[in-house]
């Protein structure tokens, strides 16, 4: 054994190695020189880029505090061309402003001028900002490629309250704020907000990757906000408040155990303030309750002992048990999904110039968590009319409400779109793989309380088995209700042709007859039906855009020689339904909003018809395309599909294969659409006795 002293001695030996002097300049490195030196990381690697980068942050920043504050958001966004530099470069004033609830005098520096500063960082609830970089980011690149600080103003509501302004940079050595021409103003109009001008070298353009498709975007999955954008060019661009629902506010959760790693059960029970295991499990989980706890101790084999006596064997044996033991779902509370009816209400709203066809109904899947993090997935696919039918199809891809722009090839969702056959569809797919392409826009969202993106550039999901399965469903479920809409309209399209021919020529030919032989018109009425054989649903319906009214109307006509009795169902807007919907042959209504209507005995050439009206912003995001029969074989049904089989089951799981065998259902059923009567009976359809 050496000495103290002989170990300092052979240390004092050795001071002209090469490794003291390596150690002579190893030094700490601050967490705002970091990023200054690899700003590519947070997303500013090109002056295209870095000038929509800087205004993402801040209305991400805007649309948080107006949501957190229960403000239906107003933001103002301007960009203007100060001075020409190059072909490939500009400097640029960029202003957004909001009508939050403002900042704290003295929590102004820190918000905009420190990096990894913020209250969102360890709360396990949805937000778009959770890092603490974005905005103060913005302010350090801003600085660093044009020398001019960023002037922030902001006031906060309150009758004595007055608003303070003040220039501010980051000091990359310290992680600091540095304050000058700090003052308070009177801001006349404003009652609460914040404003941020700063100055930036970048490059503007428009297209799929600029700020003016970013704010487009925006407003799809935030129809309770207004933006307003005055591009360089001087053209205002106003993107109105499509509705006055504001999203449900996210509460703030315990992790959940799902999809959980070693590591981080591990870590988790370091921090603990619980004493045994059975506490620990318990009290720092949602979901858990004793008995779960119990279950998890049992099929694990580990004793309920103190959670400092806890070892590595012990950890990956209680992770593999909380995969075996039956969890409830995630809560949902702690997210803040955009819904099915607002999802089509923000693509309605924003693209409405494209004038699509059809917009399949959105589907928001059941809550799932990976490493205690709860995520949901939402999608939905709007087609035809004015979209390019012979390009790839469009996908808009979200995470907690923000576009994804950049980098869609590295992206979860891309890769989960790519997976698909979409050929079995209705949409091209060449070689069978890849993107699809026809007259299509696809859209996809991911909330979660922590978002797996690949960089913190915040531009990518990651490519995580368990979120691209969730993203594969969701589009498997969009995309039978568009192979649906476009084989019910290619079989309506075929079978009115021949209505029309029925309806119009023979009771031409008989009048004509009639008339030669000088005989009464005969009754065509069981002709028709005979030749038909059909119980037609037709719906109609107009809208009124100033009262917000949509008024709907479904006639259908028995075209068959029996009574026919059946049962319509559709999936109502809840918000908009009033007491117009109870009215003749109205059975009931569930809490999701699916009406059912019953029709008994219908007798032959005779019609039934269901009227109602849909009131309030919501009212057109009702599609009366979207209708389903029921009691009554389909063979006989035109205009109408087949009730789904989770029709009225909340929550309902829907498998990868359940969707396998019903898509395999349907080719089967168009490879021979003209099913008569006593194939039918072989196959198990019902009838009725004619």
């Amino acid at each position: 054994m050496h000495s103290d002293k002989d170990i300092k001695q052979m240390e004092e030996g050795g001071k002209g190695s090469i490794a003291h002097e390596l150690a002579k300049k190893q030094k700490e490195i601050s967490v705002a020189e970091f990023f200054e030196k690899n700003k590519h990381i947070l997303g500013f690697d090109s002056r295209v880029k870095s000038l929509m980068m800087g205004v993402k942050e801040a209305v991400d920043n805007s649309l948080d505090a107006c949501e957190e504050a229960d403000i239906r958001p107003e933001i103002y966004v301007k960009v203007e061309k100060i001075e020409r530099i190059s072909d490939s470069e500009d400097v640029y004033r960029i202003s957004i402003e909001d009508n939050g609830p403002g900042i704290v005098h003295k929590m102004i520096p820190n918000v905009f001028g420190r990096l990894l500063f913020g209250a969102r960082f360890h709360a396990l609830r949805q937000s778009r900002g959770q890092q603490g970089i974005g905005i103060s980011a913005t302010v350090m690149f801003g600085y660093i490629t044009t020398g001019k600080p960023a002037l922030v103003m902001s006031k906060i509501e309150g009758t004595d309250a007055v608003a303070w302004k003040m220039n501010i940079i980051l000091d990359t050595k310290t992680n600091r704020p540095l304050v000058t021409n700090e003052e308070p103003f009177s801001w006349e109009g404003k009652v609460h907000g914040t404003r941020i001008e700063y100055y930036m070298k970048g490059k503007y353009v428009t297209g799929r990757q600029s700020i003016f498709e970013y704010i487009k975007n925006t407003a799809i999955v935030n129809p309770h906000s207004k933006i307003t954008f005055d591009d360089p060019e001087g053209r205002r661009h106003v993107f109105e408040r499509a509705t006055e629902s504001m999203p449900i506010k996210s509460k703030e959760i315990k992790p959940h155990p799902q999809g959980l790693e070693v590591g981080d059960l591990q870590k988790m029970a370091q921090n603990t303030q619980q004493k045994t295991l059975k506490a620990f499990l318990k009290n720092d989980f949602s979901r858990i309750t004793d008995r779960i706890a119990e279950e998890i101790l049992d099929v694990s084999k580990v004793p309920d002992k103190k959670v400092a006596a806890l070892t590595w064997d012990d950890f990956s044996a209680l992770v593999k048990a909380i995969d075996i033991v039956k969890i409830m779902a995630p809560q949902t509370d702690c997210l803040s999904p955009i819904g099915d009816t607002l999802i089509k209400k923000g693509l309605m709203h924003v693209l409405e110039g494209l004038r699509p066809d059809y917009y399949a109904q959105p589907v928001t899947r059941p809550p799932k968590a990976i490493n205690g993090n709860p995520f949901i997935v939402e999608a939905g696919i709007v087609y035809g009319g004015e979209i390019q039918a012979e390009s790839e199809v469009a996908i808009l891809r979200f995470a907690n409400r923000v576009p994804l722009l950049y980098q869609p090839g590295a992206c979860v969702i891309t890769k989960a779109i790519e997976s698909m056959d979409w050929r079995r569809y209705g949409l091209e797919q060449r070689g069978g793989k890849g993107k699809p392409y026809g007259p299509a826009i696809i859209l996809v969202h991911v909330a979660s309380t922590k978002v797996p993106f690949t960089s913190e550039g915040k531009e990518a999901i990651a490519n995580l088995g368990e979120i691209q399965n969730e993203i594969h469903l969701a589009l498997r479920l969009c995309a039978r209700n568009l192979k649906s809409h476009l084989n019910k309209k290619g079989r309506k399209e075929k079978t009115y042709a021949k209505f029309e021919i029925v309806q119009q020529i023979l009771p031409q030919i008989a009048g004509k007859s009639a008339k030669m032989l000088d005989r009464p018109v005969p009754d065509l009425s069981r002709t028709i039906s005979k030749i038909m054989n059909v119980v037609w649903v037709d719906p109609k319906s107009t809208y009124d855009a100033k009262k917000k009214i949509k008024s709907v109307a479904y006639t259908v006509y028995n075209y068959t020689k029996a009574e026919r009795s059946f049962r319509i169902h559709a999936e109502l807007p809840k918000e908009a339904v009033n007491e117009t919907l109870l009215g003749r042959y109205f059975m009931d209504m569930n809490e999701e909003g699916k009406a059912n209507w019953e029709v008994l005995g219908l007798p032959p050439f005779t019609s039934a018809k269901i009227e109602f009206d849909l009131i309030g912003d919501m009212a057109d995001t009702f599609s009366e395309s979207d209708v389903y029969l029921s009691g009554i074989s389909t063979a006989f049904v035109m205009g109408a599909d087949a009730l789904p089989g989770d029709w009225g089951i909340k929550g309902m799981e829907i498998t990868e294969t359940e969707l396998d065998m019903a898509d395999e259902a349907e080719e089967e059923e168009e490879e021979d659409p003209d099913v008569d009567d006593d194939d039918n009976k072989r196959k198990g359809g019902k009838q009725d006795d004619e």
